[in-house]
């Protein structure tokens, strides 16, 4: 029987040991154990049920991701696997509006952006979210030469820049300061002036070389995604689809179920793990806290870059030298409750996105009641507000009853919640050293990570600290691991090459 240890129990080890358990039921001579530091599994991702105070309803509270993009196929393929398929939930793209500040106002994105291009004329004449000089320097893009031309068969990776260089070059500074900084950087809570293209959204380069012009692109793009609704149109009774997608009862409900499914009774919370060890005859030793020592025929690290640098710095120092490059930055979210009273404004909106450029101690806003179903008692406001990132560290200096007035006093000002109005209740989630920093250069060194690691018998690492960050890639980095090991033991899954299937 091989022993696989796996290390961190957010969704990228929990899918890890999902796998294996299906490796188990399918004939497979193989096991796991699982170590979390934490008290809890699932990671980033919790959800806590809250009562109301006065009315004994409750409120549905994601403290981390909220939510997985529709279109990447690994998160429902698991959850139909674990028979929750039909838990997920769409938004309400009823209430679908986000909103810009700009100067002490609320500005809607224009419709017709895609991401940062528009692709509708009027709504972007009309806006008042740019200068008219913006305007035509946008405009502009329709005309402006690639930066260069690619040769045959070379790839985004291989003609990397940072976003503020991509935006500035095709669309002007002001694109870049009002929305593609909040809307693109801030999913990553990125610096654009660091942040990677090809290793975050190495579509946009390879638009520029297809198209000559991001706008050209993504009116292509949209065209393409029109005539596949019409060819395929949603059946009658189908669930919606819409550009993100929840479950019911939360996001760590999905992990909770991966838990189960996995086996809990392999699974210990409240450990940490000291550095790796590697045994005489080619095995592996992990010393926890406690004193045990577990022993095993293979590891999966997944936990974030920094701690795996610390875990496998005394196996493989160059593996620990290249991921003690990656910068990590802090956040926290701040959920609060209030009164529909308390709330004199429109609420039919899914979030506010706070530029950098304005100054305000928020990154974003999310209007949680409105943005998926169910999440708040009626009359009853839900939002979670977003501090932190690479460029304001300093407020993760503050306390949590700080933090919570901050964002409280911001929801004063930005949206209009009465300046008396208490929470009914608020909460922080922090998210220390929490959020990879995908700079200049990142898809090489985790090439060479890969690499070296593909040469250690026994050996995985996985999670959102190489490529990708968002759920679906969490997960799939955690499957990818497992795949190595398995392989290295003779074993193979027939679901492996079958994965790529789309299931939604």
């Amino acid at each position: 029987m091989k022993r696989v240890i796996i290390i961190g129990g957010g969704v990228t080890g929990l899918g890890a040991a999902f796998k294996i358990r299906r490796a188990a039921q399918a004939g497979h001579e193989v096991e796991f154990v699982l170590v979390e530091k934490d008290s809890r599994l699932g990671g980033k991702l919790v959800t806590e049920v809250v009562e109301d105070p006065e009315t004994g309803g409750q409120f549905v509270v994601d403290g981390g991701s909220d939510a997985f993009i529709t279109e990447k196929p690994g998160v429902h393929r698991i959850a139909k696997l674990l028979g929750i398929f039909e838990d997920e939930t769409p938004t309400c793209d009823e209430n679908k509006k986000t909103l810009i500040v700009k100067k002490r106002k609320l500005i809607e994105l224009p419709d017709g952006i895609m991401m940062f291009a528009p692709t509708k004329i009027l709504p972007m004449a009309t806006t008042s979210l740019y200068s008219w000089p913006a305007k035509f320097r946008m405009a502009l893009d329709l005309f402006l030469p690639r930066k260069e031309r690619w040769a045959e068969g070379e790839t985004a990776q291989q003609h990397d820049e940072s976003l503020e260089s991509f935006v500035v070059r095709r669309m002007g500074r002001e694109s870049l300061d009002r929305l593609a900084e909040p809307l693109v950087g801030g999913v990553h809570a990125s610096d654009p002036a660091l942040m990677s293209l090809a290793a975050t959204f190495p579509s946009l380069l390879e638009m520029e070389q297809q198209y000559g012009s991001l706008v050209r692109g993504f009116l292509a793009q949209r065209k393409k995604v029109e005539a596949i609704k019409k060819r395929y149109p949603l059946k009658p009774g189908a669930k919606r689809r819409t550009f993100f997608t929840s479950f019911l009862k939360g996001m760590q409900f999905f992990t909770d179920r991966i838990a189960d499914a996995a086996g809990r009774d392999q699974i210990r919370t409240g450990v940490s793990a000291a550095p790796l060890r590697r045994t005489d005859d080619g095995g592996w030793e992990v010393e926890l806290d406690n004193g045990e020592v577990l022993s095993g025929d293979a590891v999966i690290v997944a936990t974030e870059g920094w701690a795996a640098a610390n875990l496998v710095a005394q196996v493989e120092p160059g593996i620990a030298e290249l991921l003690g490059q990656i910068p990590f930055s802090s956040s926290a979210t701040v959920p609060m409750a209030f009164r529909a009273e308390d709330c004199p404004f429109d609420t039919r909106f899914f979030g506010i996105l706070c530029p950098l450029v304005e100054g305000r101690p928020v990154m974003a806003v999310t209007m949680s009641s409105s943005k998926w179903p169910d999440r708040a008692p009626a009359g009853r406001v839900l939002l979670r507000g977003f501090v932190g990132g690479p460029r304001n560290q300093e407020v993760m200096e503050k306390s949590d009853d700080e933090l919570i007035e901050i964002v409280r006093q911001q929801l004063v000002e930005i949206l209009g919640v009465k300046a008396e109005a208490k929470p009914l209740f608020a909460r922080v989630f922090r998210w220390t050293d929490g959020m990879p920093q995908y700079t200049m250069g990142h898809l090489d060194r985790i090439d060479e990570v890969e690499a070296r690691t593909a040469a250690i018998p026994g050996l995985a690492l996985a999670g959102g600290s190489y490529r990708g960050v968002g759920i679906p890639n969490c997960l799939e980095s955690g499957e990818r691991a497992v795949s190595k090991v398995l392989g290295e033991f003779g074993m193979v899954l027939e679901e492996d090459s079958a994965q790529e299937q789309r299931i939604y």
